[in-house]
């Protein structure tokens, strides 16, 4: 009996203490999933931006600019929803706004820069004015970039000093359409800003072309170029730059292919398809929530006040509503500008890899899209009738100057680029879509490969997983994307002849310079960069395809990171 006592005793003692440590590991795999979800928010900054006029309509009077910020700040009251507000210098030194911006609550409300340069602060700054009116929206008159860096620095002193006077202290939020590291970096220095914000991606919309860059979310720029993600600490201006507006993922990168000017879809109120749409602001949000962002989700919400309340009361009665409700329901955070930039600052140190994924397109569309982001490059997959390309792949370069850092602005237009490795918009024409293609060989035949819906989630701290399954061959194309590199294969029983190609219009002009085969040297603008695959192999097809990637032994790595450390 003892003997049995003995032996029966250790295996409870076992049993008791498995399950004592599989209660604690599920004990702590819930609380990592909790911190998990804590540390990947989904941000919401309600941002508008303040003109004291708009020379491009006589019937937009001041008073209907300075009604239009009333008629926000109330219904955002209404909804007790907090945000930003960027002064315009001339704005800044009304009166009325300062009376009306000087009673919200500032643990609610944030009052910032909107760095836009009109008249009276060129003048009061000893400058010239170059402008056709008081406030002229041209590249080379009314932003930073039309002035030498001293001139830069005596207008950031002039605002700066006069928003102290005005409010008792310097905001922490300086945003523009665009704005030069030298800039950013004398606001950093001197009067210690934590955010600022820039245009979406866009090419050639109202003659200002960003194009290239980290797609959503925020990055730190390099030193030396403030639209290029840097990738060391050293290099970086340590301000993150969020991308504003809410971009529509899936359309509004085609938008206006084949012409000079792309349209614009995103989440400001005053469009009718897409921030003031029902439809599309429920779709927007709704992927917004349920989409992989990686480490967290952001988009701007909010309007300039030069479309007037007219324009964009619609849109604002459909969006401020539906994020108080996700606010809610704790599926969104709402903050200021400046609790962002602290936030981010405090999370990372180097820009961090981030997704904006859509899972489901509006009605009528099968289309899906991932973008991913990280301080090495970013890209674009984009699913379409079945099939799979590259859309997009940029890659980023903190030594890739700016002519703005240091150089003036030389026309009404402004331009900023990283550097291209697959570019679906500038490369296409109407009818033919630039891009690199998911492909196989079948009995001597090219096909497209054809899929199912993708699976994209983050199984690992800064990597984005896909899994695509096939339909043609019952197998499942893998992806591990990570800040430097893709890989890829396809799992299942039987192998298949895979590759992909590279097409473009006939037209194109590309940056390609040398396909060897593991290397594909490039130049853009006198930027020399390269593409490496250390499994996989480049060759050149004797047909139209630019180039041809192919796998080794059913894997192909690509090294994105340009051999930056």
């Amino acid at each position: 009996m003892k003997k049995t006592i003995k032996r029966i005793m250790p295996f409870n003692i076992c049993l008791v203490m498995f399950c004592i440590c599989l209660l604690s590991s599920n004990g702590q795999t819930n609380t990592s999933l909790r911190d998990k979800v804590k540390q990947q928010p989904k941000i919401v900054n309600i941002v508008n931006f303040i003109r004291l006029l708009e020379p491009r309509d006589a019937a937009i009077t001041k008073e209907v600019l300075y009604e239009t910020v009333v008629k926000q700040v109330a219904l955002m009251k209404k909804y007790k929803l907090g945000g930003t507000f960027l002064l315009q210098y001339d704005a800044l030194i009304d009166p009325k706004y300062q009376q009306l911006l000087k009673a919200l609550p500032r643990n609610a409300f944030e009052i910032g820069a909107w760095w836009e340069i009109p008249q009276p602060m060129v003048e009061k700054a000893g400058l010239v004015w170059r402008g056709r009116y008081p406030w002229d929206w041209y590249a080379n008159v009314g932003f930073s970039t039309g002035y030498s860096p001293d001139e830069r620095e005596k207008l950031a002193d002039v605002y700066m000093n006069d928003f102290k006077k005005i409010f008792g202290y310097y905001p922490k939020s300086v945003c523009s359409w665009f704005i030069d590291a030298h800039t950013l970096n004398y606001l950093y220095q001197k009067y210690k800003i934590v955010a600022s914000g820039n245009c979406k991606d866009q090419y050639g919309t109202d003659g200002y072309t960003l194009w290239g860059g980290y797609w959503n979310q925020a990055y730190y720029p390099s030193k030396i170029n403030s639209y290029m993600p840097a990738q060391n600490e050293e290099n970086q201006l340590p301000v993150p730059i969020f991308r504003m507006l809410g971009s529509d993922p899936v359309r509004q990168y085609d938008e206006g292919l084949g012409t000079n000017r792309q349209g614009v879809i995103t989440l400001e109120p005053v469009y009718k398809f897409g921030g003031g749409d029902s439809a599309w602001v429920n779709w927007y949000f709704n992927q917004f929530v349920a989409g992989n962002a990686m480490e967290y989700a952001y988009t701007q919400a909010g309007q300039e006040n030069s479309f007037t309340w007219d324009a964009m009361q619609k849109g604002f009665e459909i969006q401020l509503p539906l994020i108080a409700k996700l606010r809610d329901a704790q599926k969104i955070k709402v903050e200021t500008l400046a609790a962002s930039g602290a936030w981010f600052r405090k999370q990372y140190k180097v820009t961090p890899a981030t997704s904006v994924t859509i899972n489901k397109d509006i009605a009528g569309s099968d289309r899906k899209t991932v973008w991913f982001n990280s301080r090495f490059y970013r890209i674009n997959l984009l699913w379409e009738n079945g099939n799979l390309r590259f859309r997009d792949i940029h890659l980023f370069d903190e030594k890739f100057p700016s002519v703005y850092t240091e150089g003036k602005a030389t026309s009404n237009e402004c331009t900023f680029f990283t550097l291209p490795f697959v570019d679906g918009f500038i490369w296409s024409s109407p009818g033919v879509f630039a891009g690199l293609r998911f492909k196989a060989l079948v009995k001597g035949k090219e096909i497209l490969l054809e899929g199912k819906d993708p699976v994209v989630t983050n199984p690992v701290p800064g990597t984005l997983h896909i899994a695509w399954p096939l339909k043609t061959f019952n197998q499942t194309l893998i992806m591990d994307i990570d800040e430097r590199q893709i890989k890829m294969k396809i799992t299942g029983a039987s192998s298949i002849n895979w590759f992909l190609d590279l097409t473009t219009a006939p037209a194109a002009s590309l940056p390609f310079k040398n396909i060897q085969t593991k290397q594909i040297d490039c130049s853009f603008e006198n930027m020399q960069y390269s593409v490496t695959t250390t499994t996989g192999s480049f060759n050149k097809p004797g047909d139209s395809t630019v180039f041809r990637i192919l796998p080794e032994k059913n894997m192909l790595v690509l090294n994105l990171s340009g051999g930056n450390k």
